[in-house]
Parts: structure tokens; sequence; C-alpha cells
């Protein structure tokens, strides 16, 4: 169910300003790093809410991301600076591959750890590492390219207790909000853990572990949905260059279905 949306007109606009903003900055990186190939920046594993809020939220203020290296090219951190400035209130983490899988062995059962220690993809490790953590800590997850096109408290009520966004009139999972323990969470994650355990890589990462699984769940449930366009854009800092620049080829459709899982 999508909700009404507070200041749509604002919103709109401030989109549309982030579009040309963000394809400012693309077009501006390509001599950037031809000048300065080695340069990358550093996003922080933490950073503390610059202005804390006393309003009380069901969703846990924090955001979580992650991404094969923390330390980055110009419109990736350009990226994450937008979305700290959005989110003044919030606390952000970021967690790397091996503090994913390190989280995951701590905190999973056996099942669902030997499950995920079977994914050999990044994209699908982080599809399943954001699932499993929003159930176990609660907050909000964007993808490393997902940005927010309007304040994160504005977008996030005190009493919601999850903020799912669709595109295309399908729901999506480049950004996630959710209090701890969420009952969709937990399908999902049954879903993907099945998936592995039945080895369903016909549909690749998308189907395996991806909004394939999400939509799966929410599948007749009556939940708190917002467009993308008024809550979380993506792409629209950066590209598949810029994001791989150190890892060549290493976006998920660059892996053919049957490397997916261990063998």
């Amino acid at each position: 169910m999508n909700k009404p949306i507070k200041y749509k007109p604002l919103i709109f606009l401030s989109n549309g300003v982030l579009r040309l903003l963000g394809n400012i900055i693309k077009i501006l990186s390509y001599p950037f790093h031809a000048i300065f190939p080695k340069k990358r920046f550093t996003i922080p594993e933490f950073s503390p809410a610059f202005r804390p809020s006393n309003k009380q939220s069901k969703i846990n203020k924090t955001i979580w991301q992650t991404n094969y290296s923390n330390k980055v090219t110009l419109p990736v951190y350009c990226n994450y600076l937008v979305n700290r400035a959005l989110s003044w209130s919030y606390e952000y983490r970021y967690v790397s591959t091996e503090a994913r899988e390190e989280y995951i062995k701590a905190n999973a059962d056996t099942r669902v750890y030997e499950a995920y220690s079977k994914l050999t993809d990044g994209a699908a490790q982080a599809d399943f590492w954001r699932i499993f953590t929003l159930y176990n800590e609660g907050g909000v997850y964007m993808d490393i390219d997902g940005h927010l096109v309007w304040c994160l408290a504005d977008i996030i009520d005190e009493n919601d207790t999850e903020v799912v966004i669709t595109r295309r009139d399908k729901y999506t999972n480049f950004f996630l909000a959710s209090a701890k323990g969420n009952r969709f969470l937990k399908d999902t994650l049954d879903i993907i853990v099945n998936n592995i355990e039945q080895r369903k890589i016909d549909g690749g990462v998308f189907t395996l572990t991806g909004p394939t699984t999400l939509n799966m769940a929410l599948k007749g449930k009556n939940v708190n949905s917002r467009r993308d366009k008024f809550t979380c854009a993506q792409g629209t800092f950066t590209n598949e260059y810029f994001q791989y620049m150190d890892k060549k080829k290493g976006k998920w459709n660059h892996t053919k279905n049957e490397d997916l899982l261990k063998k």
C-alpha cells in the first residue's frame, strides 16, 4: 500500500536537482580520475548522528551499507555525502565483506550460516546480509549507489514498522527500512535460504537472493510502501565504471549462474 507522500512537490523538485548534480559529478569524475587514477576517498566504518533527535521511532536510526571496499571513487563518495546530509539524526555503519560473514556467523543458526557460506557472489552475499541484519538489528539499508531524495526523518514516520519502495509496481531491495524482528524479513530470509539449499540459480542473483525473494515474501501482504522516486534513487551519482573501478566485472550481472554457489 503506497502511503500518502508529504511534501510531494518539494521532493519531486529535490529529486530533479540531485539528478542534475549527480550527472555533473559523474561527467567531471572522468577527467578527475584520469588525472588522479589512484585517488580514493574513505567511507567511515562508523559515523555518529550529527544532530541526534529525541523523536522516537519504531525503526532504529541506523543506516547500513556494504561494499567490496570502503576506499571509493569520487562519485561514490559524493553519493555517501548526500546521504549523510539528508540523514543527520541517523548514525551510519559501513560493513565490509569480511565483517558481513563474521556477523552472520556470530548471530545466525547453523543452517542460515551454512547457506550464506555457499554464496560466492558479493551482491548475493549483500542481499542475504541486508535481510538478516535488518531482521536482527532493525534500521535502514541502502545500496552503495543509492541515495536519498529527501530528509530521511521525514520519509520514516515514528509509527512506521517498515518502509519499502516500489519501482514499476514491483518491490525492490536497494532501499529497505524496518523495525527489528519484522515478519516479512524472516519470510524473505527463509525463501533465500531455501533457494540456496535447492540451488535455484537459473534466474541469477535477482531470483536467488534479490528482489524476487522480497516480492514473494510480500505477496498478498499489506505493507507500508513508497515510490522510489519519492524516497531513494539509484545510480544518479555513480555507475558501474566508477563503482567497480578497482574490481573489474565485479557487478552481479557478470557472474554466471553456475558460479553463484560453491560446488
